[in-house]
This record gives C-alpha cells, sequence and structure tokens, in this order.
C-alpha cells in the first residue's frame, strides 16, 4: 500500500454527513506509516459520485471516469480526511498519477488550513 493507491473500502458504521458504505478512498498517508506492519491504521479520503459533492469548492478533486480504474467520474472529498483501520481496504483499484495526486494535495492544503 502507498500514497495515492485507491482502494475499495469498507465506511461503516459512519455518522452525520460523512461518506459511508462500500466506496473508493485514495490513500494519503505517508509511506513510511503505510509500509509499517505494525501500524494497522491508514490515512485516506472517500470518493463520491455526487454532484453535490462536486460543487464544494477546492476541497473537492475531481476525477473523471477511467482516472485510476474509475468507472465513474468520481470527487476526492478532501475535507473529509478520516483514518481507517487496513481490514476496512477491501480491494486496491489503482493508483492515481502524479498529477491526480498533486491536486489532491492541494485540495488537503485547502481543508486542512496549511501552507504549501
Amino acid at each position: 500500500m502507498r500514497r495515492g493507491d485507491l482502494f475499495w473500502a469498507e465506511l461503516a458504521p459512519r455518522s452525520g454527513s460523512e461518506q459511508r458504505g462500500r466506496r473508493p478512498v485514495v490513500v494519503i498517508s505517508h509511506d513510511a506509516f503505510n509500509e509499517a506492519e505494525a501500524w494497522r491504521s491508514v490515512i485516506v479520503v472517500p470518493l463520491s459520485t455526487s454532484r453535490q459533492q462536486a460543487r464544494r469548492g477546492p476541497t473537492a478533486v475531481a476525477l473523471g471516469k477511467d482516472t485510476a480504474g474509475l468507472a465513474v467520474a468520481s470527487v476526492v472529498l478532501c475535507h473529509q480526511v478520516t483514518t481507517l483501520d487496513r481490514a476496512k481496504l477491501v480491494e486496491r483499484i489503482d493508483t492515481l498519477s502524479p498529477a491526480d495526486l498533486g491536486r489532491v494535495g492541494e485540495g488537503l492544503l485547502v481543508a486542512l488550513g496549511l501552507e504549501p
């Protein structure tokens, strides 16, 4: 598992406006954590196909159909960063290109109020 990998994940139970159910997520945690066998957590950002979510501004990063194995156009919801147990990642889809991962990074900077 590496930063930028897309996985199908089981996001349940969740509450409120959190994304839930089986959906793609992009791994954003540092590869040093991702490669450590004893480290069971992984930091991810969920994807959505909702047009409403796509209008959330710079924290919603659009990915086109067929991007990194996605069957439909999707939106990376950088404002919904979450930590999951690795067991919730059920199937690897593909890996984002460096350009797409860079755009996700920009969305995370905005969502977290960090300087580039």
